[in-house]
């Protein structure tokens, strides 16, 4: 029996998709960001400063115990505020979580306006600076200590 060309591609196509599905069957999923979690000293201070500063939305929480609230970052993301931390601590600039926003300009005003202190990388008060990227950026801390960025959107 002679094969066709047209067989002959048919049966190398299905040939080399099946070697590509029976590779990446093969291969774990990447994982993906599900939620960042923070151990405060009190609940509605951190929660306060996460919705109503930073402008999270507050998601239902599974636990239901008044020790956790979880609020919405994004799509599929979450923040998990924890409280029974049993003091504050000293954080690292460099250990931060980033939010992104579409003007860091409007978002510093509106900081100024609520008299939140900010600052640039460098510590600057009360201003923002810029990437060399040119994305706008500015640092805050939440009640216990945790810095966290705010940056331009630019996707």
């Amino acid at each position: 029996m002679v094969m066709s060309k047209k067989m002959y591609v048919l049966a190398f196509l299905f040939f080399v998709a099946f070697q590509l599905q029976a590779q990446s069957a093969d291969q774990p999923a990447k994982p993906v960001l599900n939620h960042t979690a923070i151990y405060v000293t009190n609940l509605q201070a951190s929660t306060d400063f996460y919705h109503s500063v930073i402008g999270l939305e507050i998601v239902p929480e599974p636990f239901k115990d008044g020790k956790h609230t979880w609020l919405g970052a994004g799509p599929g993301v979450t923040v998990h505020i924890i409280e029974g931390s049993p003091a504050k601590k000293e954080y690292y600039k460099n250990q931060h979580t980033c939010f992104s926003v579409p003007s860091v300009e409007a978002f510093a005003e509106n900081l100024r306006k609520k008299n939140i202190a900010f600052e640039d990388l460098h510590g600057k008060k009360m201003v923002f600076s810029s990437r060399v990227d040119g994305v706008h950026q500015l640092w805050l801390q939440d009640p216990d200590g945790y810095w966290v960025e705010i940056n331009d959107d630019k996707q």
